[in-house]
């Protein structure tokens, strides 16, 4: 086991290259799920580590619960055995099992708060609020998924830019970017490391949806152009208790694409290029984590197996 079991905490350091090419030379969906995968892989590794670690390092503590064979001398030497990481890595446990918590259960609270303020209103699949504030967001719940727009913003729109708006919002639905978007805001509460990948898939799933929204329409134009408008008449600043549903993205930066040519869609970047080293790079970055925290799991189930009595 060795100090591969605390590889996994620093190995996401390898995927930050990966997070800012990939989001500027990769099409949208390939990025999307590139550093979701990544960023979920590695988030359940190092909290694994964390979990070893402190039944590694806590063996030792006085009224700990586990078995009197697990403190031996043979399992100190066939384990890292520090009682100073064991016992930082029990309040670095519980930090991440109640970020983790608490963000799904503010997630889960948003949904449930947004569909009650929508009960009032027909059952149709768009929600129009007659509201003097202008937004608009993709509300995802399952069977009840629906595009919600306040008629302020409608009436800034042209009938072009009201077409681009809801199939922006439709392919967030049908993707179901909100999972991406949870996933990699998880992967970050588990370990800091992974912020970069999480603000990278904020951006390319606003970016997928835009390619989605431009080949539905049929113009890139007319969604550039709606999405530039509705940043400047919205202020860039939709409701709080619905901003994990209206993540805005760099808006010029989503502007200025969509009047480039549409990104070449490619399962995999080439390795002779930037983003294709820094693509394997996070893959075998991956790969390691993935082996070090699975090697020492089945050591330490191993060892400590052999050293409880029966």
């Amino acid at each position: 086991m060795g100090v591969l079991v605390f590889l996994p905490l620093v190995l996401p350091l390898s995927a930050w290259p990966v997070a800012r090419l990939a989001e500027q030379r990769l099409h949208p969906r390939t990025a999307t799920w590139l550093l979701t995968g990544v960023a979920a892989v590695m988030a359940a590794c190092s909290t694994v580590c964390l979990g070893l670690v402190m039944v590694v390092g806590t063996a030792q503590l006085p009224g700990n619960p586990l078995p009197d064979g697990w403190s031996d001398p043979e399992v100190r030497a066939a384990v890292p055995y520090d009682e100073i990481v064991g016992r930082a890595a029990v309040p670095a446990l519980c930090a991440v099992v109640v970020a983790c918590g608490r963000t799904l259960w503010r997630y889960g609270r948003v949904r449930r708060r947004a569909h009650r303020a929508l009960a009032g209103l027909p059952a149709a699949p768009v929600a129009v609020l007659p509201d003097d504030a202008p937004y608009a967001y993709a509300l995802p719940g399952g069977r009840r998924d629906r595009v919600v727009v306040t008629t302020a913003l409608l009436e800034r729109l042209e009938p072009a830019e009201r077409r681009a708006l809801f199939a922006h919002e439709r392919a967030h639905l049908a993707a179901r970017h909100h999972r991406f978007l949870l996933a990699v805001r998880l992967a970050a509460r588990a370990n800091p490391f992974l912020r970069p990948l999480r603000t990278a898939v904020s951006y390319t799933v606003e970016r997928w949806a835009d390619e989605d929204a431009a080949q539905a329409v049929g113009s890139r134009r007319a969604v550039a152009c709606a999405i530039g408008k509705a940043a400047l008449v919205s202020r860039g600043t939709p409701p709080a208790a619905l901003a994990g549903f209206a993540v805005a993205g760099p808006v010029p930066r989503r502007v200025a694409a969509l009047l480039e040519p549409a990104p070449v869609v490619r399962p995999w970047p080439p390795l002779c290029t930037p983003v294709g080293l820094a693509a394997w790079g996070a893959a075998a970055g991956t790969a390691v984590s993935a082996m070090a925290s699975a090697n020492s799991a089945v050591t330490l189930v191993l060892v400590l197996h052999a050293a409880t009595p029966l």
